[in-house]
């Protein structure tokens, strides 16, 4: 979806039992029950959200039908109750700061490319019609729409105003999730979907693109020429969506999204990021090489190109385009843009797996990270931000940090850092 990825939910048990405990670990008396915090939720709607609705053309009928009989979702994650303090929770390991290699499971390289053949076959007049209008191949669209609904056939089980509301009034990221409900209320007001049949996942993404509100009013597109951007049950829209997304967001219609290579270890991993671009020739004189053997392409030599490391020295390592970086933008993992990458060239090129490994590192707490990095700051390090999250920032402050200690640069935290690296 094209928002910043939150932790993926567990057991409704496992968060119900983390939400009491935040509860009741809040300071003595600040703590309210649940059904105070639900009129407190109703006098929020009445009082904050309905102006703003109201002052967007939203009628009162809309908003009553959008909030009938919706109540909070307190299954859902990362939420604060009024009286509560934020959680720290310890234990997050999905796969973006996890085990890298986890995100390129067996299943869903291959499930995304058989499907996604299928899909290019039974679509080619709609992808080639889509790509000439936006410049964006077709194999990279059907690439993002198996990775966030699988071409469809994923289940959007949930009520899109009970999630937006809930996280709306009581997330840590309410603000924004207040817009997105904002948002939710003007698609049902202009009829693309009645309020009472907006899907969404659990944070509030719709349809097969999983497109935030916001991203919907802003790209979604009509490909089947029927005059509507149906991306609940169009498959002919949600392809010319997600291009239209990705055009308007700078893909160049002209450059690939990127290669796999072979780093020496005479260039340092340290050398990473989308702020250290230089043409794709000098990456090559420096002795950088494509895995094929193969010699880049003579169109790309010339433009810019940015080293991508994202398990450091114990994974995959790549030249990427600005392309990838757009791909970034609908989702904002390292890995996500990869997977889709990749995915897109084995439907059409049927390329096989990567030639590096990946290599048995992660598997830390998001906590575990955080400290790394608070640590880092502390030495002056620019980690971008203690978030528990290994990006580039992040990777890179760890080469640094162990060459100027007289370490081998990995690039990528790992379990026996901990003791060393403490704020």
């Amino acid at each position: 979806m094209p928002i910043a990825r939150e932790m993926t939910p567990r057991s409704s048990a496992i968060r119900r039992l983390l939400l009491a405990a935040l509860l009741m670990a809040a300071e003595p008396g600040m703590a309210q029950d649940r059904a105070q915090v639900a009129q407190q939720y109703r006098t929020w709607l009445e009082q904050t959200v309905w102006p703003r609705a109201s002052a967007k053309g939203v009628s009162r009928s809309t908003f009553e039908a959008a909030f009938d009989g919706v109540k909070l979702n307190w299954d859902l994650p990362d939420l604060v109750p009024p009286g509560s303090k934020p959680a720290t929770p310890k234990r997050q390991r999905q796969a973006e700061f996890g085990l890298p290699g986890r995100y390129f499971s067996r299943g869903a390289i291959d499930g995304a490319t058989s499907v996604g053949r299928d899909m290019a076959r039974r679509h080619a007049a709609t992808l080639a019609a889509v790509e000439k209008r936006t410049g964006v191949p077709g194999r990279i669209i059907l690439a993002v729409w198996g990775r966030e609904s699988g071409y469809g056939r994923v289940d959007i089980p949930h009520d899109a105003f009970e999630v937006l509301g809930t996280k709306g009034f009581m997330s840590t990221r309410a603000g924004y999730f207040t817009d997105e409900l904002i948002a939710a209320l003007v698609i049902a007001e202009a009829g693309h979907v009645s309020a009472r049949s907006m899907k969404s996942s659990w944070a509030g993404a719709l349809g097969q693109p999983q497109f935030m509100p916001s991203s919907f009013l802003g790209y979604a597109a009509d490909g089947d020429g029927d005059g509507r951007a149906d991306i609940w049950g169009s498959e002919a829209d949600t392809i010319a969506s997600i291009g239209t997304y990705l055009a308007r967001h700078g893909w160049d219609a002209g450059r690939d999204w990127g290669f796999e290579v072979v780093v020496p270890p005479s260039v340092s991993c340290t050398l990473e990021g989308p702020d250290q671009g230089r043409p794709i020739r000098d990456w090559e004189s420096m002795g950088i090489a494509r895995v094929s053997g193969r010699p880049f392409p003579e169109a790309e030599r010339g433009a810019e190109g940015f080293l991508l490391m994202p398990a450091g020295r114990n994974g995959p390592a790549f030249v990427v385009t600005p392309n990838f970086y757009v791909l970034k933008d609908y989702n904002m993992s390292d890995l996500y843009a990869l997977f889709v990458g990749h995915v897109g060239d084995r439907i059409q090129y049927g390329m096989g797996d990567f030639a590096g490994r990946w290599g048995e590192v992660g598997g830390l707490y998001r906590s575990d990270v955080a400290e790394m990095q608070r640590a880092l700051e502390a030495q002056g390090h620019d980690v971008g931000g203690v978030d528990g999250l290994p990006g580039f920032k992040t990777r890179r402050s760890i080469g640094r940090w162990q060459e100027a200690s007289g370490r081998p640069a990995t690039c990528f935290p790992e379990a026996r850092m901990k003791d060393s690296l403490r704020p």
